[in-house]
């Protein structure tokens, strides 16, 4: 395999010399990683998981994000790190539990659902391999097997394993494509919203219309792609057609992510620069942890390079076409109720606020942060008294989930004692070296952005009330923010 040399040891199969650990920070691996998904939300338990407490419905470009993000801290170099990403997974597999729409209990910490999921990124790697003109010989797919067999050891130790060969593997998992994968409702919601959602890229930012019209041509294309890939009694199953000419398409868009892999400077072809530029929040700033006169990291450089360049694009795009019509005074401050809530409070889409809305929310947080147990467990806690306050003044039927209706009739109610524990317990995670101020580079890493790309921003720093009133004024729906938005309300 010429693009991704094995040289971990047997000692530590995920070190940094591992395949997997090159793998997963190329841009080509965001197919993997798209493939995957449509794969595992066929699995009845996870595509019930998908539905019901995932922001794949109506943030899945952030959940793609963040499984990106897991995917690479459960390869890094370091073991230490490796083991808290396994053990932050475990506590939020944990949480997720509930029945289908047929009455069938799923959980998200269940081993063979779990063994699936890695199933289909070993599949999908090998799959991208292929159809990008890559030969993997025995000794080198046996490796890739074993890092695999690896990540799923350090992710449930104590549960589900792969079947010990390669001979075995490919028997398995025919098995499983040909008797339990179904036509989920999560299958279709994946297709459907992912490359409909797609971020704007930072040239057409500021150009909303002629990107929608673009991503309404690309992404079509796009799901043709990742549904010719797939295999085909699972195509069948879901009754998606392969389209003419879409298999000349597929195999185009793996040469071409591979050739740019060989031929362009690997910090323009890591998976984090491309999904950093797509990331709403993407501001460049000098990294904290590079003594002052010092050079960048090439992939800092490789971001601000490219933002330079799409600046001055993007200068010469708005004196070609017309300004966007102004918001009306007052627009930007404040927002409906049904707007906030839609957008906002409703994570996982399906039009009323429960408990697995508020846990997306501190998941999401956890998950920037990288929380310790302890830390992780004060925000859920936080979170969940919120989620009682709220049914207690809002849910006016009683039927254990929030409408927007009966959230517009009382929204006052939002801003109680649970909300503002909520704020208090945000502020001390995020103040990680306890000074009672938020600086710049902990702010960097709840919002992944810097101060002065906040409007209202004020100084370098945060105080414990300033940061409270914020958190506030957003979440009873009373102003507009932008790095809140970029957190909960955005793709």
């Amino acid at each position: 395999m010429s693009d991704a040399t094995a040289a971990g040891t047997d000692a530590d199969p995920l070190g940094p010399g591992s395949m997997l650990h090159q793998l997963t920070r190329q841009t080509r691996w965001g197919l993997v990683a798209t493939r995957a998904i449509v794969l595992e939300a066929a699995h009845p338990q996870i595509g019930a998981a998908l539905i019901t407490n995932s922001t794949f419905v109506a943030h899945p470009w952030r959940r793609l994000r963040n499984t990106v993000l897991s995917a690479q801290r459960m390869v890094d170099p370091d073991a230490r790190v490796r083991q808290r990403e396994a053990a932050r997974l475990n506590r939020l597999h944990a949480r997720i539990t509930g029945t289908d729409v047929e009455g069938r209990p799923f959980n998200a910490a269940d081993s063979e659902a779990r063994a699936w999921v890695v199933a289909t990124l070993f599949e999908s790697t090998v799959t991208m391999c292929r159809l990008s003109g890559e030969s993997l010989d025995g000794p080198t797919l046996d490796r890739l097997y074993a890092e695999f067999q690896s990540f799923l050891a350090l992710m449930d130790p104590y549960g589900g394993k792969l079947p010990p060969t390669l001979r075995e593997f490919w028997r398995y998992y025919a098995s499983v494509v040909e008797e339990r994968l179904e036509n989920t409702e999560a299958v279709h919601v994946v297709l459907d919203r992912l490359f409909a959602q797609v971020p704007a890229p930072p040239l057409l930012r500021d150009r909303p219309a002629v990107w929608a019209a673009g991503r309404a041509l690309a992404g079509p294309a796009a799901t043709a792609i990742v549904v010719a890939s797939l295999p085909e009694p699972l195509r069948a199953r879901l009754g998606l057609a392969e389209l003419p000419g879409t298999r000349t398409l597929m195999h185009a868009a793996y040469l071409s992510t591979r050739l740019a892999t060989r031929v362009l400077p690997e910090a323009w072809t890591r998976l984090d620069t491309v999904m950093t530029m797509l990331d709403p929040a993407y501001a460049p700033q000098r990294n904290d942890d590079v003594p002052a006169g010092a050079p960048a990291p090439e992939g800092l450089r490789a971001l601000d390079g490219l933002r330079r360049g799409v600046s001055k694009a993007g200068a010469l795009l708005r004196l070609l076409t017309p300004d966007p019509e102004t918001p009306a005074a007052g627009d930007a401050a404040t927002r409906s109720a049904a707007r906030f809530f839609s957008e906002v409070l409703d994570q996982t889409g399906d039009g009323h606020l429960d408990w697995p809305d508020l846990a997306a929310m501190a998941r999401e947080i956890a998950t920037r942060l990288d929380l310790d147990v302890q830390d992780e467990d004060r925000l859920f806690a936080a979170f969940a008294d919120w989620w009682r306050e709220l049914q207690k003044e809002l849910d006016t039927d009683g039927d254990g989930r929030i409408t927007g209706h009966e959230y517009a009739a009382a929204a006052a109610a939002m801003a109680g004692s649970a909300l503002i524990r909520i704020a208090e317990v945000l502020f001390d995670v995020t103040d990680t070296d306890d000074d009672q101020v938020i600086d710049a580079r902990e702010y960097r890493a709840l919002f992944r952005t810097a101060f002065d790309h906040d409007p209202g921003g004020g100084g370098e720093q945060l105080t414990r009330g300033e940061f409270v009133r914020r958190f506030l004024g957003f979440m009873a729906g009373r102003r507009h923010s932008g790095v809140y938005d970029q957190m909960f309300a955005q793709s």
